[in-house]
């Protein structure tokens, strides 16, 4: 990639991450993704005084993935002191990129006064940014959104101090808290960031290909874009928004067959990841994006059963044709 983005010591081979998503960018996700080669596919959050607390061998296995690189693990929590000692833990794990989370709306998260509750507690987050910078060598970066809500939209400052505490580079969703996932990422929001910021700067949210990732960055003055939901049930989306971001030539898209075996090999991870009985509940949010992505109708039968069963066999037999042409061509 002609002039690559770099964070810190790393330099990237893509302008193009994957969002940490909670429940959803684990392990077996992680390893489908990074098979197209993005820039860093961030693990979903994890605690930092839970981190801080546990035994080396959950602190790998929560951080996983050496054989992904750059090793990019996102932290979350409210007290300096354990985010840092949980950072520690992390990079001891191997991690090669920290991110702090200073965006997740969910309220479980916020109720702990974490994730976006602390763009409400600029001297805190500042602090949290400092302790864990300090606490590491590797690169360390923060996510937000745009604020808490619309009357305080104080991302720029918030990217800032950060920079100022070490922090070597900003992802910014184009939403606020208050609005969830609702309404339409406000990409042109994230310039004020850009403009208070110098270090790389990465735009997230409602990016699903490579025409709305150029818009984002066109709109947002940023480096690079992260893509987050849209993937699900179809990680090969990546390749098409990476070369359009990375100005690489365009790559053919992908046959239904290899379709079908990417989703039949992620479902396999998860299972083996797992035990059987957790993993066939956390794999049905990926089955139903895979027939959603195949162009299945909620009540199409594959897709129910995609959606409902309890026999991995079933599963298996239903993946290894989703995608083929000659099927749905018949339907």
């Amino acid at each position: 990639m002609p002039n690559p983005v770099h964070i810190g010591k790393l330099a990237l081979r893509s302008r193009v991450l994957v969002a940490p998503m909670s429940g959803v960018t684990d392990l077996p996700f992680r390893r489908i993704l990074s098979r197209f080669a993005p820039g860093a596919v961030v693990s979903e959050m994890i605690a930092g005084e839970g981190l801080a607390k546990d035994d080396p061998e959950n602190v790998a296995r929560a951080a996983g993935g050496a054989d992904i690189k750059p090793m990019a693990v996102q932290l979350v929590g409210r007290d300096p002191h354990w985010m840092a000692e949980g950072a520690r833990k992390l990079e001891a794990a191997g991690a090669e990129l920290i991110d702090i989370n200073f965006g997740c709306p969910a309220r479980k998260v916020v109720t702990g006064m974490s994730g976006s509750a602390l763009m409400r507690e600029p001297e805190l987050a500042r602090d949290i940014v400092s302790s864990v910078v300090a606490a590491v060598e590797c690169p360390v970066t923060v996510k937000m959104r745009l604020g808490w809500d619309d009357d305080s939209l104080n991302a720029p400052q918030i990217a800032t101090d950060a920079v100022q505490a070490g922090a070597v580079a900003i992802t910014v969703h184009g939403r606020t808290r208050c609005q969830f996932y609702t309404g339409q990422a406000d990409w042109a929001a994230v310039r004020a960031t850009r403009e208070a910021v110098s270090v790389p700067l990465f735009v997230n949210g409602d990016i699903t290909d490579g025409a709305s990732a150029l818009a984002a960055m066109a709109e947002s003055g940023a480096d690079g874009v992260m893509v987050g939901r849209s993937l699900i049930g179809r990680p090969w989306a990546l390749a098409p928004i990476m070369c359009a971001v990375d100005g690489t030539a365009d790559r053919p898209p992908l046959p239904g067959a290899e379709k079908s075996a990417i989703a039949l090999a992620h479902y396999d991870a998860i299972l083996a990841f797992y035990p059987e009985r957790k993993g066939v509940r956390v794999a049905r949010k990926h089955l139903v994006g895979y027939a959603a992505e195949a162009g299945l109708s909620d009540d199409d039968p594959v897709r129910t059963h995609l959606a409902r069963s309890d026999d991995p066999n079933e599963v298996r037999a239903l993946l290894s044709d989703l995608f083929d042409d000659s099927r749905k061509d018949a339907a």
